[in-house]
C-alpha cells in the first residue's frame, strides 16, 4: 500500500508541475499583459514601463520560475484590479466555494447512491423509472434555469429560503441543490450499473447460498465493489464543482472563487487568474489522489496497477 501511495504522489507531483507550466504559458499567449494593463490609447513608453515594472520583459522561463517559487510560499503577487494581495483574495473567496462544493457533492452522493442501489435491486420497477426520470431531467436541465426556477418558487412565491447571499446556512440550501443535482445523474447511473453487474456475480450467489443476510450481501459484498468507480467519479465531479461553480455563484450572489474567476478574466487580472487556475488544479489533483488511495483500500487488486 505504501509503494502505491508513493507512486501516486510522484504522479500527482508531475501532473501539478505540468499543469502549472501549461496554464502559465497559455495565459501569457492569450495576449500581451502589458497592453491589457496599460489600456487603450497607451503609448509605447507606457507599455515599456509596465513591462519593466512587472518583469514582463524577462524570458518566459525566468518569469515562470519566479512565479512558481513565489506561489510555493503562498505569494501569488498583487491583483491588478483589486489592488490587494491575491492570497488575501483567495482566503476570502475560497471558503465560500469550498463549502458550496462540499455541500453539493454530499447532496449528490446522499441522493444518488441510494437511488442507484434501489434501482438496481428493483430493475424496471417504479423506483427504477423514477431514478431514470431524475437522471434524464438532470442532464437536460441547464443549471442557471433550474436555479432561477428554485428562486422563483422557494424565495419569491413561498418565501421559505433566501435568494442571495452567504451569511447563514439557509443561503446555501438552494445553491447546494442546484450544484448537487448537476452531479446526480452520472453518479446514480454508475451506481445502478455497478450494482446490477455485481449482484449477478458468482460470489454474490455463493454468499446467498451460504445463508448470508440480504443486508450483509448488499452492503458488505455488493456495494463495496460497486462503489469503487463511484468514488473516482465523485472526485472528478468535486473538481468540476469547484472550478465550474461560477454559474451557481452568479445566480445566488455568492461571492466565491468561481465568481472571482469570472471577474478576473473579464478584467484581465492576470495574477488572480493564474492563482485560481493553479489552486483549482491542485484541488482536482488532491481529490483524484484521495480517490485512488481509497479505491486501493477498497480493492487490494488495484495496488498492483
Amino acid at each position: 500500500m505504501l509503494s502505491f501511495i508513493l507512486k501516486r504522489l510522484g504522479l500527482a507531483f508531475l501532473v501539478a508541475v505540468t499543469v502549472s507550466l501549461i496554464s502559465f504559458v497559455l495565459l501569457y499567449l492569450s495576449g500581451d499583459p502589458a497592453i491589457a494593463l496599460a489600456g487603450e490609447g497607451a503609448s509605447s513608453e507606457d507599455i515599456a514601463a509596465i513591462n519593466v515594472r512587472y518583469g514582463f520583459d524577462r524570458p518566459m522561463v525566468v518569469q515562470y520560475g519566479a512565479w512558481l517559487l513565489s506561489a510555493l510560499t503562498g505569494d501569488f503577487g498583487e491583483s491588478y484590479y483589486f489592488k490587494m494581495p491575491v492570497s488575501s483574495l483567495l482566503a476570502e473567496r475560497l471558503s465560500v466555494t469550498m463549502l458550496l462544493g462540499l455541500c453539493g457533492i454530499s447532496f449528490a452522493l446522499v441522493t444518488a447512491v441510494p437511488l442507484g442501489v434501489l434501482a438496481a435491486m428493483r430493475p424496471n420497477s417504479i423506483i427504477d423509472r423514477f431514478a431514470l426520470l431524475l437522471s434524464v431531467a438532470g442532464q437536460a436541465m441547464p443549471s442557471f434555469w433550474f436555479g432561477l426556477i428554485l428562486v422563483v418558487i422557494f424565495s419569491i412565491k413561498l418565501r421559505w429560503l433566501p435568494a442571495s447571499g452567504s451569511s447563514t446556512w439557509a443561503h446555501f440550501i438552494l445553491p447546494t441543490v442546484v450544484l448537487g443535482y448537476y452531479a446526480m445523474p452520472a453518479i446514480m447511473r454508475l451506481t445502478r450499473a455497478g450494482m446490477l453487474e455485481v449482484l449477478s456475480s458468482d460470489y454474490i450467489r455463493t454468499a446467498r447460498a451460504k445463508g448470508a443476510s440480504e443486508g450483509r450481501v448488499l452492503f458488505k459484498h455488493a456495494l463495496r465493489n460497486a462503489i469503487i468507480p463511484v468514488v473516482s467519479l465523485a472526485a472528478v465531479q468535486m473538481g468540476f464543482m469547484l472550478g465550474g461553480s461560477i454559474v451557481v455563484e452568479s445566480i445566488f450572489a455568492l461571492h466565491g472563487a468561481g465568481f472571482l474567476a469570472y471577474e478576473s478574466i473579464s478584467r484581465n487580472d492576470l495574477p488572480t487568474v493564474q492563482a485560481l487556475v493553479l489552486i483549482f488544479s491542485m484541488f482536482y489533483i488532491i481529490f483524484t489522489f484521495t480517490a485512488d488511495v481509497l479505491n486501493a483500500w477498497l480493492d487490494p487488486r488495484m495496488r498492483s496497477a
